[in-house]
């Protein structure tokens, strides 16, 4: 069962404690009855109808709350004190231990521990809680924790000995998680959060509004987040996460972490990982942080990392209390293979299939700053700033996992920063690199471009006209070869877009050079924002340009529309490139909510919020179609867009027709209602001559004269000199 050991081999590592509420209720002046929960919620509280759910929980033999821990050390008399202690202190961190609660069976001839132990919680469903969190859990290199419940013991043994099939069960079809991406009129869904609401919209741009799909009131306690393919709503609550998909919008998965605060998906949505920090228990000990990978279809917990926050910081700043967000990162494809972080002097990856180290050992790398995976392959971009006084430069490597071959260096010299950003398709990567002067007062800024398909991967140097140009915000067309700068150092920058893909120099056989586009002058703009679709920018001036929009077609070079939302703060594309989101969130007082314009820069329609929080367009699916037919719809999109523009003149027609009909009900209601007064004086006239003492005199008649009337504006007095 196990090995004997020193008691100095056991160290635990404390989980973190979830907080305790005291709401100072007299509960006997509470009519429960009375109690009304929000519609489609039920907080968790088992209605009569859901008894099948409680039967997995409670147990038929009474021990449903009792597990069998195996595994532990085998001890003698002496240490069974110091195991006992140990063993209350790690299973003590889920649920109360009933009082003797603990029991470890003792060998009567060596007098020594058998290796494992009962233990029992108040409540089956602490017991359950600590077999899931618990199994699997290293004590020491030689002690791995097998948790079972004591009822799968009992259940074991009453199975027959001839075999029994079992019922079958009737099929039920799940509901198709990718619904939303057959709509006939080809919209996209978008969640919007304010105030203690959360609602689901389709964009329906031809409309002008958007059409509700789902609302829920308190769906969340503190945001909302899409899975990448679109698949899954995840929810965030105090006992952990929630995702909810299908068209009824129903929980799928529920994920087991205490104080949950950031969650993060894997590109394939086969892992989710979740992430919370809890304060010690002694001011002078760091902050613990807390993460696990789960499978997002199962629910299970695949791994658990924590330590202390100093461990996870590793790196650079941001994020939560000092640490990096996402502290674990996926590699490109949507394979879900490996995920890395960095660590002190190392970048470590793991493998998804065993959730273990890759090859059973970290990327040794001194000084590590920052690393990215390429998105469409894993090809990894490490980052390592200057060492021994600027001895040894600063360099970028590229590594191909799981090889661990480092298919390119670049050393770089006088570094004061460096920012790396991959093309979407994984073709460029862009190094931005801040270099000091000789004076070491001041930096400027260049680019190192690595052509990531061509042979040996050659690097370009790109520096900006003027050194003396501050680099603002930098961006590369998704799906396409081209980039933009914002660079400038006044109040109204420039910005410059650039190709990789410029006509070759030197006949057939020359060099591909990156090249200059245009610089567009004084532009109210601070951010980038590319169309997913790419050809369309949009320069955006937030926080102090209040708000100013350009919608920028980089096919023609000219712009397209400008716009103008006071005060915003958000900016997304919807997954198609056909629209634009702008919104204003609470961290300002006023103006809260969205606007939805076109590519082209044309406001569609906007909706207020009051404490407004979120904007989030669904992702798309890839599409299934193969290149070739992709290639034929893009040749031949005149003739499939016939269809739809029909429709638009079909809707646009309806939308008129019902415009019209709109109108001349307003209007017969105006003459009913003005007859109505018409009858209604006539009636009282008599009354009204009886009142003044006589039948009325009819109203005089005017006669209409025209009058001209002259007035001066403004007088001008000027000299002509006359030859």
């Amino acid at each position: 069962m196990g090995r004997e050991v020193e008691s100095s081999e056991v160290e635990v590592e404390p989980l973190p404690t979830p907080p305790k509420f005291d709401l100072n209720i007299d509960w006997s002046q509470v009519n429960l009855e009375a109690l009304q929960l929000p519609e489609g919620e039920d907080f968790d509280i088992k209605s009569d109808d859901e008894e099948e759910e409680l039967e997995v929980v409670e147990s038929e033999t009474g021990f449903g709350n009792v597990i069998v821990v195996d595994n532990l050390p085998v001890v003698p008399p002496e240490k069974f004190e110091k195991l006992q202690t140990v063993a209350k202190k790690i299973f003590g961190q889920i649920g109360l231990i009933r009082e003797g609660g603990l029991w470890m069976p003792v060998n009567k001839e060596t007098q020594k521990t058998n290796g494992y132990a009962f233990i029992e919680y108040a409540t089956p469903q602490e017991a359950q809680a600590a077999r899931e969190q618990m199994d699997g859990y290293k004590l020491d290199k030689s002690h791995v924790f097998k948790v079972s419940m004591f009822d799968d013991f009992e259940k074991y043994a009453r199975v027959p000995d001839e075999y029994a099939p079992p019922p079958v069960k009737e099929y039920t079809p799940s509901e198709n998680l990718q619904w939303f991406a057959g709509d006939e009129r080809g919209r996209d869904q978008f969640v919007i959060r304010f105030a203690s609401e959360t609602e689901v919209y389709w964009n329906d741009a031809r409309a002008a509004k958007p059409d509700p799909v789902y609302r829920r009131t308190f769906w969340t306690e503190s945001f909302v987040q899409w899975s990448p393919l679109g698949s899954y709503l995840a929810t965030i609550h105090r006992q952990g996460a929630a995702i909810w998909a299908g068209p009824s919008w129903q929980r799928i998965m529920r994920f087991a972490h205490p104080q949950v605060r950031l969650i993060d998906f894997s590109p394939g949505e086969r892992f989710l990982v979740t992430y919370s920090s809890h304060e010690p228990a002694n001011p002078r000990d760091t902050q613990k942080v807390v993460l696990n990978v789960f499978d997002s279809r199962t629910g299970r917990s695949m791994r658990e990392f924590k330590g202390p926050a100093d461990d996870f910081a590793t790196g650079g700043a941001g994020g939560v209390a000092g640490v990096q967000w996402p502290v674990f990162r996926w590699a490109g494809g949507r394979e879900d293979k490996y995920f890395a972080r960095i660590g002190r002097n190392c970048v470590s990856v793991y493998e998804t299939s065993t959730m273990t180290l890759l090859d059973k050992k970290s990327i040794k790398a001194d000084n590590v700053h920052d690393f990215t995976w390429s998105p469409a392959e894993p090809l990894l971009a490490m980052y390592i700033p200057e060492a021994n006084g600027g001895n040894q430069p600063a360099r970028v490597s590229l590594i191909s996992i799981p090889s661990r071959e480092e298919l390119r260096q670049k050393n770089l010299f006088s570094v004061s920063e460096c920012r790396m950003a991959w093309q979407s398709a994984g073709e460029y990567l862009a190094v931005k690199v801040d270099r000091y002067t000789k004076t070491k007062k001041t930096t400027y800024s260049g680019f190192e471009l690595f052509r990531i398909k061509e042979r040996d991967i050659p690097i370009e140097v790109l520096e900006l006209e003027n050194k003396n140009d501050k680099v603002i915000d930098f961006a590369w067309e998704p799906k396409g070869h081209r980039f933009a700068v914002i660079h400038g150092d006044g109040p109204k920058p420039d910005v410059s877009i650039y190709t990789m893909k410029p006509a070759p120099t030197g006949g057939a056989g020359g060099v591909m050079k990156v090249a200059k586009l245009t610089t567009l002058k004084g532009k109210q703009a601070n951010t980038l924002y590319w169309s997913p679709m790419g050809r369309f920018l949009v320069l955006a001036g937030l926080k102090g340009f209040n708000g100013q929009f350009e919608f920028f077609n980089v096919d023609e070079l000219e712009t397209m529309g400008t716009g103008e939302h006071f005060m915003a703060t958000d900016v997304e594309w919807d997954p198609t490139g056909r629209y634009l989101a702008t919104a204003v969130t609470s961290v300002h007082q006023m103006e809260n909510g969205f606007h939805i314009w076109s590519f082209s820069g044309r406001l569609l329609y906007q909706l207020p919020r009051d404490r407004f929080m979120q904007f989030l367009w669904r992702p798309r699916p890839p599409s299934l179609l193969p290149p070739e037919k992709d290639a034929e719809v893009s040749k031949n999109l005149r003739k499939y867009s016939r269809k739809y523009e029909v429709e638009d003149e079909e809707a646009g027609a309806a939308s008129s027709a019902a415009e019209v009909e709109r109108r001349r009900m307003v209007m017969d209601e105006w003459r009913q209602w003005q007859a109505e007064w018409r009858q209604m004086d006539a009636q009282e006239e008599k009354l009204r001559a009886a009142i003044i003492g006589g039948e009325g005199e009819e109203e005089e008649e005017y006669k209409a004269e025209e009058v001209e009337v002259e007035e001066i504006i403004d007088i001008q007095e000027e000299i002509e000199r006359f030859e």
